[in-house]
């Protein structure tokens, strides 16, 4: 068998330590806990937030914000690093500088992110990448999960090769998993990246670190774009077509460092069929910042190499990314900004082709990958997924489809906006927590719509986020109703459209019906009739007098 284990070398533990351990860092730099514990540990809380004050100590280009208070108390530290450090969005209205977002630790058992985003912030504030920030201002979270990351264990994620001295849990305070809210926003975590990050600073760009846990392969680096089939089309080629071999390239050339795209074998008895990556649902905050027009990045770390060479791969795919956003600002800032442009044309006037992704399958995309494998031992368990090791033989696998672009299988038509018609803070204050614009009824109108007639609810018979997750089937019939003064409306004409849908539509596989928001108004509770889903679609145009909900 295989034993992808290397040995570390081992250091004294610090936070200041002399330059000896890393010869690319000055004497007077602070070191990450990895660096100074020669990768045999990965920073605290509390180391994490003595680096972070000593940049502040000795530099004037980073200032702290604060993306919200964790469950357990901690504050959840949001770097921002500009030269002139902007003191709010507003200072960048006359600015060219694009904002960018690198976020690290959402699962505190995959630590490389934290130390690679602190090395990051120490290089552009002391060092040589600060030449990025002529171009850019970056934003970086090196702790999100910052609960999860103090129960450091040698039992945590025990099949990975280091920290010799353990990691964090996956869960943060509330054990829920934070990779999978970004559509219900029922953390503080997630709650403070959208409001105080996503909405506040608009970055053009996202980063999510992880470390994978899956296929088995050489390459130590891989990363995928936002995947789900209802965002920006331009934006998804962009990543697949220029990002992609750009980035494959410059870590190649730069870092000597082989990278491919996030996945595993949709079937790992038959890899030519097809290397197939994580899901498109939006619950995952990279697919989620994708469907809000901008470019996002899921990092997975390989975890069977070495933790130095995960920490240093992390950190040199984040720099790659930086020097390929500040080449390419202006590029990436009208790519967006056209995005946007193209929402709100498309919600003002829709057209009969101008549909939302209700069901959807994967299919390879124009460029095939070769993998650096092993001859894998495969070996059925009975359940749903076979046990699968690697032999010590290594294989090339050739011209394997990457399936990566989820084509339609099953669409239902967008609307000029959607009417609500039931009086709940819940599902109003979770379209404002996302940053949607809601607009309420002054007047009464009586208006033609398109109703959706619930024949069935299931929900789920396994919990997930502590929800048992609903899905509907239907029937859709238009009809005329009155609306009185105080029903909520919601327009397609604006950037968010694309979470617009998701969120309310019925059948979205990923919305607010998936996570229980309607349940009391369409469940049967006492007589076997079809309810009617209290969220009506308007697709004619039509003059409202309303006000905008705050």
């Amino acid at each position: 068998m295989l034993h992808l284990v290397t040995r570390i070398r081992s250091a004294s533990i610090g936070i200041l330590l002399t330059a000896s351990i890393n010869p690319l860092v000055a004497a007077d730099m602070p070191l990450t806990k990895a660096e100074s514990s020669g990768y045999t540990a990965t920073s605290t809380y509390a180391e994490v937030m003595a680096f972070v004050h000593e940049l502040q100590r000795q530099t004037g280009r980073v200032r702290v914000e604060s993306l919200g208070t964790s469950t357990e108390g901690r504050d959840i530290p949001l770097l921002v690093i500009g030269d002139p450090v902007p003191a709010s969005p507003a200072d960048l209205r006359y600015d060219r500088r694009a904002v960018v977002y690198f976020q690290a630790n959402i699962h505190a058992g995959e630590v490389e992110g934290k130390e690679a985003a602190l090395m990051l912030a120490r290089e552009l504030t002391l060092g040589e990448a600060s030449k990025y920030l002529d171009r850019l201002v970056v934003l970086i979270a090196p702790i999100f999960n910052a609960d999860g990351n103090e129960r450091i264990s040698t039992t945590n994620r025990a099949s990975q090769n280091g920290p010799a001295g353990g990691v964090g849990v996956r869960f943060n305070g509330q054990n829920l998993d934070l990779n999978r809210d970004g559509i219900k926003l029922e953390t503080p975590e997630v709650q403070g990246l959208v409001q105080k990050a996503l909405v506040r600073w608009d970055p053009v760009f996202f980063l999510d670190a992880h470390t994978h846990n899956g296929s088995y392969h050489q390459e130590p680096v891989t990363w995928v774009w936002g995947l789900n089939p209802n965002g920006d089309p331009a934006v998804f080629d962009y990543m697949a077509g220029t990002v992609w071999p750009a980035l494959e390239r410059q870590m190649r050339e730069r870092y000597a460092t082989a990278t491919i795209p996030h996945g595993d074998f949709q079937d790992v008895k038959n890899p030519a069929q097809g290397w197939v990556p994580l899901g498109p649902e939006p619950r995952y905050l990279s697919n989620y910042v994708g469907l809000r027009n901008r470019l996002a990045v899921l990092d997975e770390q390989y975890p069977y190499v070495d933790f130095e060479t995960r920490v240093k791969g992390a950190h040199d795919l984040m720099r790659s990314f930086l020097d390929f956003l500040a080449t390419h600002r202006d590029e990436v800032v009208a790519l967006v900004g056209n995005a946007d442009r193209r929402a709100i044309v498309r919600g003002a006037n829709p057209a009969a082709s101008d549909v939302f992704v209700i069901d959807a399958e994967p299919a390879a995309i124009d460029r095939k990958l070769t993998i650096q494998g092993f001859e894998m031992e495969v070996t059925d368990t009975g359940s749903r997924y076979p046990r699968v090791r690697p032999t010590d033989v290594r294989r090339t696998y050739r011209d394997v489809p990457y399936l990566a672009k989820y084509v339609p299988k099953r669409t239902v038509q967008l609307p000029r906006g959607y009417l609500i018609a039931v009086q709940d803070t819940a599902v109003i204050g979770k379209l404002r927590e996302h940053g949607i614009i809601v607009q309420r009824l002054i007047s009464p109108a009586t208006l033609n719509v398109e109703a959706f007639s619930v024949t069935k609810l299931a929900g789920s018979q396994y919990s997930d986020q502590g929800h048992y997750p609903s899905t509907v089937e239907g029937t859709y019939s238009r009809k005329e109703m009155p609306f009185p003064a105080g029903s909520y409306y919601v327009s397609m004409a604006q950037p968010l459209a694309n979470v617009v849908a998701q969120l309310l539509e019925p059948e979205s596989t990923d919305g607010m019906v998936t996570w229980n928001f309607f349940d009391r108004y369409i469940a049967f509770q006492w007589i076997p009739q079809p309810m009617e889903y209290p969220v009506y679609k308007v697709h004619e145009a039509v003059r409202l007098v309303t006000d905008t909900v705050p």
